[in-house]
């Protein structure tokens, strides 16, 4: 408002004669001068001061800027698979101002006999992971740029001087302000584009958010299954060591041969490296688990949890839909599309010209008078009509839409590699673990062969075979 309110003041020292009284010319030449002087300096200040408190407000009340394309809350999902979080949500986006300025509170450490659990592992990583953090500051990127994008360019105020080599008799001095009125809705295309690189930004959150929380749990039954390699080593050794025992007390007996025993001490080595080994995946597993979460001074402690459960089986049709209606990677790809149409009515708008308006208030040495002058200036779009860069953002909106098309197909190809894995676990761990199963069988066998080397009715050869096979059976089980 402020560049009206200066041409209005400059059109009442024009005009004198028969006008309102508040027109009328106010004291001497100097006066008049001193009295546009600051009325201008006044008015621009005020403006300025307007725009600058507008800015802050903006910024200040980022989250509550209606952008209705940006802010719109994505559907909660919950997780797919037989782990369930609770109470955070899966491709969740929230508001940048939220992200910005909110962190999940930091779990105390509990003691090593108590254990961890993956609920108490998840909010930790959300907390201390710097990737989140990172995408927060992009969000925060994104809204500011929304800012700006809208705001109208600056009112110029400057010193107009003419005829200065003449010694003061002809020379003209004068204040000019200027202003461009931008037309078209450009502003207001502009921030509908910012819009969508917000949105963007949010589902690049997610979408992190989701890595972080898949990171946490890959690495959290790694540890699991890192404990239960170690358990089922130390199990073997004891095995191992039992059977030792039992051959020395055959061998005094003069039941079986030294051979015997130098067989069961090998086997008993070669369980001992096995569990050393175990020893130093399940140190490994743990330093994983820390970087992932982002927690360097952990104590390393047990974690609670079963990695034998068997749930129901995962369909893919239902995956891949999920996938492709909630991913925050398919949302970001729609986001790149709406941007890409924003774009083109904002390529088509150029064109429209905006208007540049100036005026001149001046005081002639050589008349000993005031005069003004008003400039307005429209450029003619008859050889730049933006003909180029609205072709580009058609074929940019084109190349959006061809990239969610593909973005389909990769999902199709990633789902099919990754539910041959699922499946493939999925079915080892069932025949593997339920009742009368492979390691049901294969612990029974070596219990049976046991007591019968014992008793002198099976050879070593038949306890070794049975102990290696329930070795293998585990190894095989775990990994």
């Amino acid at each position: 408002m402020y560049p009206q309110l200066a041409l209005e003041f400059l059109g009442c020292l024009l005009f004198r004669g028969p006008r309102p009284t508040t027109c009328q010319p106010i004291g001497t030449r100097s006066s008049l001068q001193l009295l546009a002087i600051a009325s201008l300096l006044g008015v621009v200040a005020c403006g300025v001061l307007r725009q600058e408190t507008r800015a802050q407000t903006l910024l200040a009340c980022e989250g509550q800027v209606p952008t209705p394309l940006a802010l719109q809350p994505l559907r909660r999902l919950p997780p797919i698979g037989p782990v369930e979080v609770q109470p955070i949500a899966f491709f969740q986006a929230v508001e940048p101002r939220a992200l910005a300025d909110t962190a999940l509170p930091l779990l105390p450490i509990l003691p090593a006999e108590s254990g961890l659990t993956l609920e108490q592992l998840e909010p930790l990583a959300l907390t201390n992971n710097p990737s989140l953090a990172e995408a927060r500051a992009w969000v925060t990127s994104a809204r500011g740029k929304w800012i700006q994008s809208g705001l109208a360019p600056n009112t110029v105020l400057g010193y107009s001087g003419q005829q200065l080599g003449s010694h003061g008799e002809a020379e003209q001095h004068g204040l000019f302000v200027a202003q461009e009125f931008v037309r078209g809705g450009k502003l207001r295309l502009n921030q509908a584009i910012a819009s969508q690189e917000i949105r963007k930004a949010q589902q690049r959150w997610t979408a992190q958010r989701q890595r972080v929380l898949t990171d946490v749990r890959l690495a959290y039954y790694d540890g699991l299954v890192a404990q239960l390699r170690t358990d089922t080593a130390a199990e073997l050794v004891q095995t191992a060591q039992e059977t030792v025992d039992t051959a020395h007390a055959l061998l005094v007996a003069q039941e079986v041969s030294q051979v015997d025993v130098m067989r069961a001490r090998i086997e008993l080595q070669t369980a001992q490296l096995v569990l050393k080994n175990a020893a130093n995946l399940h140190t490994a597993v743990w330093s994983r688990l820390l970087a992932v979460v982002g927690v360097e001074d952990l104590p390393q402690q047990p974690l609670l949890g079963n990695v034998e459960c068997i749930q129901e089986a995962v369909k893919p049709d239902k995956v891949l839909a999920r996938m492709l209606r909630e991913s925050p990677e398919m949302a970001a790809a729609l986001s790149d599309v709406k941007r890409a149409r924003w774009a083109v009515a904002r390529a088509c708008a150029e064109p429209i010209a905006n208007v540049d308006l100036s005026a001149i208030l001046q005081n002639d040495n050589s008349t000993g008078s005031n005069n003004a002058s008003l400039q307005v200036t429209v450029p003619i779009p008859w050889l730049d009509r933006n003909q180029g860069a609205i072709r580009q953002a058609r074929a940019e909106l084109v190349a959006a839409k061809r990239a969610v098309d593909k973005l389909k197909l990769s999902f199709q190809q990633r789902l099919a590699n990754v539910y041959q894995r699922y499946a493939n676990a999925h079915n080892q761990v069932k025949d593997y673990s339920q009742e009368a199963g492979i390691l049901f069988n294969s612990k029974m066998t070596l219990d049976f062969t046991r007591k019968g080397y014992e008793a002198g009715e099976l050879s070593y050869i038949d306890l070794l075979t049975a102990q290696r096979t329930f070795s293998q059976r585990n190894v095989f089980n775990i990994f």
